[in-house]
């Protein structure tokens, strides 16, 4: 699917050509060094003076450990939901700081506490690390709900990209396991289809994200899993037969990015499971514009739809833990 210039929205052509031109496509090189620089210039830093954080450290099976960023309001309430949040970056890539965007808009709308998970990247350890560590901080936020005023019927889930990707994974995960209960899901265009078998997935040139960089984070997240009829539902959702039971949904994505299709699928076959779904396609959008042109017109209706279905499921939805 080749996308032109007119494809795309005419306020979002501009960022598109400049991201196009410096950064047509991602290797394993440009992936393991953008890390690098993201750790220094990034890990640690709250970057926002309107909520407050932390760094909380918890151990892993192998005795290494996992940073977990945890945001709350400035005035931290007596009882608030428990959200985590998953960044993007192909598997491969980022940190939970580069995502306050989205969570100082959690905070600001609910009162919420967000954890980030600096989950393991596919360029050190492919799956299931991401997801063992994305679990892990799970069952972190459900053991501590009273340290920080969290519903214990209000956990949610959520993420961009790859932790779009994530926060399904783990809904399925966290169903099938019995272990916690997850009462709703933001996985924001989500990547979940290793597969590559839809129309939008293939030969995909749009800005930001395309097939050629989503089928080298594909192999490195799945490793030698990658290629075969073996990856687990857990690394791949799309690959999920049931999807019943499933925590209500919001989700979103572009009308000329890769994950375009599948999203589409997911979102089919959770309404046809009886899975309570709200959703938005935004044509003529490329991979991640609401983060690349936030002030753009397209952009404040994406914010604007997301936290909209953010606070009526804070007003609605809840399930008891097992």
């Amino acid at each position: 699917m080749k996308i032109t210039r007119e494809q795309i929205r005419p306020e979002l052509r501009l960022t598109g050509t400049v991201i196009r031109r410096v950064m047509p496509t991602f290797t394993e090189k440009q992936l393991v060094s953008a890390n690098k620089m993201h750790r220094f210039f990034s890990e640690g830093r709250s970057f926002s003076f309107k909520i407050n954080s932390e760094q909380i450290y918890i151990d892993r099976p192998d005795g290494t450990k996992l940073r977990l960023c945890v945001y709350t309001p400035k005035n931290k309430p007596a009882s608030c939901v428990g959200l985590l949040w998953m960044h993007g970056g192909g598997y491969a890539l980022g940190l939970p700081e580069q995502d306050i965007r989205f969570i100082e808009n959690f905070i600001a709308a609910a009162d919420c506490t967000v954890i980030a998970p600096d989950y393991r990247k596919s360029v050190d350890a492919p799956y299931p690390a991401a997801l063992e560590d994305c679990y892990a901080a799970l069952l972190w936020m459900r053991d501590n709900c009273e340290k920080y005023g969290i519903r214990s019927d209000q956990l949610f889930v959520g993420g961009d990209s790859a932790g779009g990707g994530l926060a399904a994974a783990l809904s399925l995960y966290a169903r099938d396991k019995g272990e916690v209960s997850i009462a709703f899901q933001m996985p924001l265009y989500p990547m979940i289809d290793d597969r590559m078998i839809t129309e939008s997935s293939q030969n995909n040139d749009a800005p930001v994200w395309n097939s050629k960089s989503n089928l080298l984070s594909w192999q490195l997240y799945l490793g030698e899993l990658y290629g075969s009829d073996n990856v687990p539902e857990y690394a791949a959702p799309a690959r999920a037969k049931d999807y019943s039971d499933l925590p209500p949904t919001l989700t979103y994505v572009g009308g000329i990015e890769p994950f375009r299709d599948e999203t589409i699928e997911f979102v089919n076959r959770l309404k046809a499971s009886g899975v309570k779904v709200s959703f938005k396609l935004f044509k003529g959008c490329y991979h991640g514009f609401d983060i690349m042109s936030p002030s753009s017109k397209v952009g404040k209706a994406a914010t604007e739809f997301l936290i909209r279905g953010f606070k009526f499921a804070v007003e609605n939805f809840r399930r008891k833990q097992p």
